[in-house]
C-alpha cells in the first residue's frame, strides 16, 4: 500500500535516507518481529521498533513491573508498579505510535510455544535474563530459519550478536554453547548491579540492528559480535564462527 500523508509526515525524517526512502518505510510497515522480553533491553527495543513503524510486534514476558526495575526499564512509570510488563508495554507503544499492531502476550517463552511465536516473525530479539530461554529461542530460530538478534548486558557491559540460520553463519549455541555453572544474567544483575544507560545503549544498538535487517542493509547476517564497554565508550567487533559440530545447527 502506498505511503498516506500522515505516515509520510510521521516517518519524514527517515524517509529521507537514501538507504530507506519510502519503499523501506513500506517495507517496515509490512514487517512482523518478536521481542522477547520487555525488560532493560527489551525498553528501548520496542519504543524504536514502534517508532519507526515496524507495523507488528508480539512482545512476550510473564513479568510484572518492580520498583527496582524503573532504573533502567523506562516503558514504565512508578503507577504501574505490579503492573503486567506486556500489557504496560501494549498501552505504551500504542500511544507513541497507533499504527503499530502489538500484541502482548504474557507467558514464559518455552519449547511449547516458542516454535509457532518465531514462525510468525520475520526477526527475533533476544532481550532475556535467562540462559536457558535463550537456548529455547535460539533453537527455535534455527529451525524456522529466522533471524535473532540477541544482547546481554551487566554492570558496564553489553554485547550484541546478530544470528541468521538462512545464511549459514553461526548460531546463539555456537556462541554459547552451555550456560554458566552459577545460571543466568538475572542472577548476575541482581548480584554485580547494571548502569540503566548501558540497558539503553545496547537495547538501542539491538533496535538498529533489526532496522537494518529488515531494510537489508549491513552485513549482520554474516554473524558479528559487538561489545560494548560503558566505563570507556569503547566498542569492538569481530566476527563469529560457526561450529560444524553444534548440536542446534552443526553439519550433523
Amino acid at each position: 500500500m502506498p505511503l498516506t500523508r500522515d505516515q509520510n509526515l510521521r516517518y519524514a525524517r527517515q524517509i529521507l535516507l537514501p538507504e530507506v526512502g519510502g519503499a523501506g518505510q513500506e517495507k517496515l510497515l509490512a514487517a512482523h518481529v518478536l521481542v522477547v522480553g520487555a525488560g532493560g533491553l527489551g525498553s528501548p527495543v520496542l519504543l524504536y521498533l514502534a517508532a519507526a513503524g515496524v507495523g507488528r510486534i508480539s512482545v512476550v514476558d510473564d513479568d510484572t513491573v518492580a520498583l527496582s526495575n524503573l532504573q533502567r526499564q523506562v516503558l514504565y512509570d512508578t503507577a504501574q508498579v505490579g503492573l503486567s510488563k506486556v500489557g504496560m508495554a501494549e498501552a505504551r507503544l500504542d500511544a507513541l505510535n497507533p499504527e503499530v499492531r502489538v500484541e502482548a502476550v504474557a507467558a514464559r517463552l518455552t519449547a511449547a510455544n516458542a516454535a509457532e511465536l518465531v514462525a510468525a516473525a520475520d526477526v527475533a530479539v533476544d532481550c532475556l535474563d535467562s540462559f536457558s530461554s535463550r537456548f529455547v529461542l535460539s533453537d527455535a530460530c534455527v529451525a524456522a530459519r529466522t533471524p535473532l538478534v540477541s544482547a546481554a548486558i551487566q554492570g558496564f557491559s553489553g554485547l550484541l550478536a546478530v544470528f541468521d540460520p538462512a545464511s549459514g553463519g553461526p548460531c546463539y549455541r555456537c556462541f554459547n554453547p552451555a550456560p554458566p555453572p552459577r545460571g543466568g544474567d538475572a542472577r548476575a544483575c541482581e548480584e554485580t548491579g547494571i548502569l540503566g544507560a548501558v540497558a539503553g545503549w545496547v537495547g538501542t544498538a539491538q533496535a538498529l540492528a533489526v532496522l537494518r535487517l529488515l531494510l537489508g542493509l549491513g552485513d549482520d547476517r554474516q554473524g558479528w559480535l559487538t561489545t560494548f564497554d560503558g566505563l570507556t565508550g569503547a566498542t569492538r567487533r569481530s566476527r563469529l564462527p560457526r561450529d560444524p559440530a553444534c548440536p542446534a545447527c552443526g553439519n550433523a
